[in-house]
Order: C-alpha cells, then sequence, then structure tokens
C-alpha cells in the first residue's frame, strides 16, 4: 500500500542541501549520538559533542573520534553546528538549548520509552509524536526524525553504496523539505536509502513497537511497514 504521503525512494542527491553543511552539533553522547559521530567523522564532517555531564566526561571519546571531534556543552555544540543531532532522553526535552538552535535542521532520534522517561498522556492518546513534542519546544528550528528505528550498533555496520540490491532504508519526516532533505543525504552518506513519511504528524508510524521499529528492512518493505502501523499500541 502506498499512501499519498509517501514519498519515493530517493536514491539520488537530494536538492537543496548545501555542500558547506559540515559541522555536527551532537546533543546527548549515548550509544546513537556516540555512533553517529564515530561514522560522520569518517566521513569527513568536523563533530561537536556534547553531554549532560560535561565535557571533561568525554575526554576518551574524543580522543577516539579524533581531530574532527571536540566536546562542549550543549548550548556550545548547538551554537557550532551547522545542523544538529538531538539524542537525549524524552524526559529531558526540556534542557534542550533553544536560541543556538534558531533557524536550524535539528535531527531528532528520540523514541518514547514511558518505563524511562514516565507517562506522557499525549503519547500514550495518540494526540501527539515524540518529535512533534521536540518542534513545539524548538519553534524557531526545522526538525525532522531520523535514526530511530535502527540499532545503535547498526549505524556503523549496515549501510551499503547507493544501488546495492536490497539496500537498508530508513525513515524520516519533518514538517520542513530542506530538513527532509538533509537526512536523505546524511542516511545516503551513511549507506542508507530513505523514504519520507511526510510531516511530523505522521512520524509515530516509525515509532516504538510498531511493524517498522527495529527491522533491516530496504525501501518497498519499510513503506508497507508503515502504512499498516496502528496509532497506539
Amino acid at each position: 500500500m502506498r499512501t499519498t504521503f509517501w514519498a519515493e525512494r530517493n536514491i539520488l542527491p537530494p536538492r537543496g542541501v548545501g555542500s558547506d553543511m559540515t559541522t555536527i552539533g551532537i546533543i546527548g553522547a549515548g550509544h546513537i549520538g556516540s555512533q553517529i559521530a564515530r561514522k560522520a567523522v569518517q566521513l569527513g564532517y568536523d563533530i561537536v559533542i556534547s553531554n549532560s555531564r560535561g565535557p571533561e566526561t568525554l575526554t576518551d571519546l574524543v580522543a577516539e573520534l579524533g581531530p574532527h571531534a571536540r566536546a562542549a556543552t550543549p548550548a556550545e555544540a548547538a551554537a557550532a553546528g551547522d545542523f544538529a543531532v538531538v539524542t537525549v532522553p524524552l524526559k529531558n526535552l526540556g534542557s534542550v538549548p533553544v536560541e543556538p538552535l534558531a533557524g536550524k535542521v535539528v535531527v531528532d532520534t528520540n523514541n518514547y520509552y514511558w518505563e524511562r522517561d514516565g507517562h506522557f498522556p499525549a503519547l500514550d492518546n495518540g494526540e501527539a509524536t515524540t518529535s512533534g513534542l521536540l518542534q513545539e519546544h524548538l519553534p524557531a528550528s526545522k526538525v525532522a526524525k531520523a535514526f530511530n528505528h535502527i540499532m545503535f550498533s547498526q549505524i556503523t555496520t549496515d549501510g551499503e553504496p547507493a544501488g546495492t540490491p536490497n539496500r537498508r532504508a530508513l525513515a524520516t519526516a519533518s514538517d520542513f523539505p530542506e530538513a527532509a532533505d538533509l537526512v536523505t543525504r546524511l542516511y545516503d552518506e551513511f549507506g542508507f536509502d530513505t523514504v519520507n513519511i511526510g510531516p511530523l504528524s505522521e512520524s509515530w508510524r516509525v515509532e516504538r513497537d510498531r511493524p517498522a521499529y527495529g527491522q533491516r528492512q530496504n525501501a518497498a518493505e519499510l513503506e508497507e511497514n508503515l502504512a499498516r502501523a496502528p496509532r497506539t499500541v
């Protein structure tokens, strides 16, 4: 089933993404943030990475990443990045700096784990999405969902060149075409095809406990799983 908001599989360079977007500010240095940083430095990006505990706690990670990476506070990472990756627990979204991210694309990797985050009735009832909550917190930013339905270890191991048969696909969603385009470029560089779900209001289709979550799937399979996702679980 292909509904009207599915974008066609994008295996060509996306439109409207400047080649000068070379520095990524990463807010959150856990499993996902660290893996994105590892792959990004391999691709030649500069990384400014942060966590809630302070730059001094990231010494070993920065040493591993090499000269293209440095540690900073979340506000400094947000200011330094041409775009940002936010990968913090949902319960900590309020700590994400707002002003330094104004006007920037913000890649959101979040999932809702009520066991960790506590219950959010608007999510439990299907009235909101995790990335939509971040967009509300960052009203002047351009939030795009990404990297939330792949095991963190596979971010650096499952990528393949464009055009590879059965290449793994990942989903994105955004209210801003330029944000979805940037994620599409990033996915392609990391070795994945893209399925664009559409606006953030549809991003629940790829969230936890739904058919697309955690599965290795090509673009056609991902579209099928997105189409049969239940609104609440």
